[in-house]
């Protein structure tokens, strides 16, 4: 039961981080990632088969935002770098 528990929390976390804008999102999951899987794999889940689709559906949402987040992030950095540049040459 305490197994079935913590799957669970673990859904019901991942749900609300979903709901949440990119910045929140991308650093909810990383946390998210830390307090599930740093001691525990994917197989010590306990769901039943609706709940345990959702978790797999949201599980790869969440990657794939991740993803672009990621892409995103590193665009973002390099036009500020030019940026930069561009003011030291003024």
């Amino acid at each position: 039961m305490e197994r079935r528990n913590w799957s669970l929390e673990a859904l019901s976390e991942l749900k609300y981080i979903d709901s949440l804008d990119s910045y929140e999102k991308a650093q909810q999951l990383v946390y998210w990632n830390n307090k599930y899987f740093s001691s525990n794999e994917i197989t010590d889940f306990d769901l039943e088969l609706k709940d345990l689709e959702e978790l797999s559906e949201l599980f790869f949402k969440n990657i794939k935002f991740l993803q672009d987040y990621r892409a995103t992030t590193k665009d973002e950095l390099s036009k500020l770098r030019k940026l930069k540049e561009f003011a030291k040459n003024k």
